[in-house]
């Protein structure tokens, strides 16, 4: 027999790529990683956390102004994760959750890694979108430029300081 559609009826069990499960109802938007029952630390990420958790807002203009989505959309934390998830399929894992109106977002993905490495992880994939797109350009100058600046670039410098000069709990950092 079909269940009701009345919400939060929905499943909460969510299997995570560890293998262990959590309930939905256990995550909440503020939490960025949690530690696992399986002894590591994995990264959380809502709908609702805004693509500056992991970039300049200035940076997020200029992707938007510059990227077309499949959809129409402007680009978001969605599109981010979107770009995870087709590189590591095994290591994300992603929930929607949109008929489930005690958790307060509509989609959840969790980590293999940890919220560093998921910085990391969304850093590079954008230097990789971006190396793409200059390499489009009929500008010899631009592109000699560009990779220039990408072989001084350290990612793992830059989350670093990101992170720490970040205040995650500002304007930028409010639900959408």
């Amino acid at each position: 027999m079909a269940e009701p559609r009345v919400p939060g009826s929905r499943e909460t069990s969510f299997a995570l790529p560890c293998g262990e499960s959590i309930d939905v109802r256990d995550l909440d938007m503020g939490m960025r990683e949690f530690e696992c029952s399986c002894g590591d630390r994995h990264a959380i990420v809502t709908d609702v956390h805004p693509p500056g958790r992991f970039l300049p807002e200035s940076l997020v203009g200029v992707l938007r102004e510059a990227i077309d989505t499949e959809n129409g959309d402007r680009l978001d934390t969605m599109h981010l994760m979107g770009m995870v998830a087709e590189e590591f399929p095994e290591e994300i894992a992603a929930k929607d959750v949109s008929e489930n109106g005690s958790v307060g977002y509509a989609l959840v993905w969790i980590a293999e890694f940890d919220s560093y490495r998921l910085h990391e992880v969304v850093v590079e994939l954008v230097i990789e979108l971006m190396e793409h797109a200059v390499s489009h350009a009929e500008d010899d100058e631009a592109i000699s430029a560009f990779e220039a600046q990408m072989l001084e670039f350290d990612v793992s410098e830059f989350v670093e300081q990101y992170r720490h000069e970040r205040d995650f709990q500002g304007p930028a950092d409010q639900a959408m």
